[in-house]
């Protein structure tokens, strides 16, 4: 990254005698006398070319002297260059796309709420592998562990339920996360599961899926999301494919989810509204921090024979217009 300092900038003072020299030369009162001569009162003064330029030629020397001030304060052109070291942390997001997902106990949705949570979780990892599984009736890896958060926050953003068979395949969602993991020689391998219901569908129940887990050392965290008591939810789908909605009544399993995060080590969480989901994502980035190591380099390139390059063009200008066409003649 390349920035700009001054070596010196105490000389940015001499900038007092600028002022000064623009003061005397535009602004000073001046001390003429004015005589009234009869007869020409009704002549009109046109500025010519020659005069103005005539009335701007000190604003040269202004310009030059500046330009010398800028270069005794001696710029520095940075290049900063930083090693950095690095003990990233490999995470999966599970994340449920099942039509209760569409409930709009959150504004606009649970779900959309759920992706921009994820997506700033996602900007505070900057050196973690995070990738992406998805699940409704079945499970879907959407992202492998990547490096690449603008990628896999793309895939987040194209998010949205029906892309499955609907259902809430919690234990599937889980296993295909853990897959993922195993061949991870990260340090800390973690799981982040989020759903708003029980689990209904699937071949692999969740705590077979949560024994996995442990026996591979992943950490689970588990995000129950939905308001208490109803919600506005879909509770069936047109052949056009459009939801019907209805005030229904939330069920979430949070014996189930609190037995996975507490067997693997990890938590359970409720979010009952956007705030809270927010700050369940800020308890976890802070409870798995990544190491990091930054050592910083800078290497410095002089630049004030720009300004020293400025200054005497502006002189060398100043001296042509005054001995050719702004010459005095005695």
């Amino acid at each position: 990254m390349n920035s700009f300092e001054f070596q010196h900038p105490w000389f940015f003072l001499l900038f007092i005698i600028i002022a000064i020299m623009i003061w005397q030369q535009y602004f000073k009162p001046s001390k003429m006398v004015e005589i009234a001569v009869p007869g020409v009162r009704e002549l009109k003064y046109k500025y010519s070319l020659k005069s103005l330029l005539f009335k701007y030629l000190p604003l040269l020397r202004i310009l030059a002297l500046s330009a010398f001030i800028f270069a005794l304060a001696r710029p520095q052109s940075v290049l900063k260059e930083e090693e950095v070291k690095a003990e990233g942390i490999d995470i999966m997001l599970v994340m449920d796309l099942s039509s209760s997902m569409l409930a709009r106990d959150f504004d606009p949705d649970r779900l959309t709420v759920s992706k921009q949570m994820a997506q700033d979780f996602i900007d505070k990892r900057s050196y973690d592998r995070i990738g992406l599984v998805v699940f409704a009736g079945e499970s879907f890896t959407q992202s492998p562990l990547t490096t690449d958060h603008r990628v896999l926050k793309n895939f987040l953003g194209q998010l949205e339920s029906g892309l499955l068979d609907d259902g809430t395949a919690i234990g599937m969602g889980l296993a295909s996360a853990v897959n993922r993991l195993k061949e991870s020689e990260a340090k800390s391998k973690v799981v982040i599961l989020l759903t708003d219901g029980v689990n209904n569908a699937g071949y692999i129940k969740p705590m077979t899926a949560a024994e996995i887990a442990k026996s591979m050392g992943v950490k689970v965290y588990t995000i129950g999301v939905g308001s208490m008591g109803n919600a506005i939810s879909p509770t069936r789908r047109r052949s056009d494919g459009v939801y019907v909605f209805a005030n229904t009544r939330v069920e979430i399993d949070e014996a189930l989810l609190t037995e996975i995060s507490k067997l693997t080590g990890g938590q359970y969480f409720r979010a009952t509204d956007e705030a809270s989901l927010q700050s369940i994502y800020e308890q976890i980035d802070q409870f798995e921090k990544t190491e990091i190591e930054v050592s910083v380099f800078k290497r410095y390139s002089e630049e004030f024979r720009f300004f020293l390059f400025i200054g005497l063009i502006c002189l060398i200008l100043e001296w042509l217009f005054k001995n050719t066409i702004l010459r005095s003649v005695p």
